[in-house]
């Protein structure tokens, strides 16, 4: 393994750990369940498929060049975030106060869990969606390409090394939440992690839709 490919390793693994919208929508759906959080990790790993497929292709540098078409991404993205944040904000209101009291710590998470297949789908879009993934991959790919190497195979190879840090460290987290999950789903504690998440979501959300673009 080459000196090259061991520093983007440890840049990738950064980039993937540095918290943000996947990580919160991970964290968010393990409470309601472990199958819930591990499908929604899948999902942003999927979605990180998308991008770094798009990065081999060089079609995100079309999407890049292309103000309009990087908005309409930047917006798509923006909103689907935000109606996750809104969402769960909504959810707290709704359900209303709840006593410590009320329930056992087993029962604390009050949200239902949802089907595997869903929890998928909200953690590929959450990061197919994310407008930031393209500028990231091709500001640092190439920086990875050695000269004399060709850049299709290297570049397949780096896209493949995000693809495996993620399917590596959002299942963890899923796991890691799940296995407090007997503190963290006390009533309390889990308004208060889900009332973090669905306010950090709707302000992501509205940083993406009513931000300048991105690059």
């Amino acid at each position: 393994m080459d000196a090259q490919l061991i520093a983007f390793i440890g840049v990738a693994a950064g980039m993937v750990a540095l918290p943000g919208a996947d990580f919160t929508v991970v964290v968010r759906n393990a409470l309601a369940s472990r199958g819930s959080g591990v499908a929604t990790a899948v999902g942003v790993a999927g979605g990180l498929l998308v991008h770094t497929a798009l990065a081999v292709a060089g079609l995100a540098a079309v999407l890049v060049t292309m103000p309009v078409l990087f908005r309409t991404v930047q917006l798509l993205g923006g909103a689907y975030v935000l109606c996750l944040g809104l969402g769960a904000l909504y959810a707290i209101r709704r359900r209303g106060p709840v006593a410590e009291g009320n329930l056992s710590s087993d029962e604390a998470g009050d949200r239902a869990p949802m089907s595997p297949g869903r929890s998928l789908r909200q953690g590929f879009l959450t990061n197919a969606l994310n407008p930031k993934a393209p500028v990231l991959f091709l500001s640092l790919l190439p920086q990875f390409v050695p000269d004399g190497q060709p850049p299709l195979l290297r570049t397949l190879l780096l896209a493949s090394m995000v693809v495996l840090l993620a399917l590596v460290w959002f299942p963890a987290v899923a796991l890691l939440v799940d296995r407090l999950g007997r503190w963290l789903r006390r009533p309390r504690t889990a308004r208060a992690i889900e009332g973090g998440s669905g306010a950090a979501l709707t302000a992501l959300g509205l940083v993406l839709v009513t931000g300048p673009l991105l690059h």
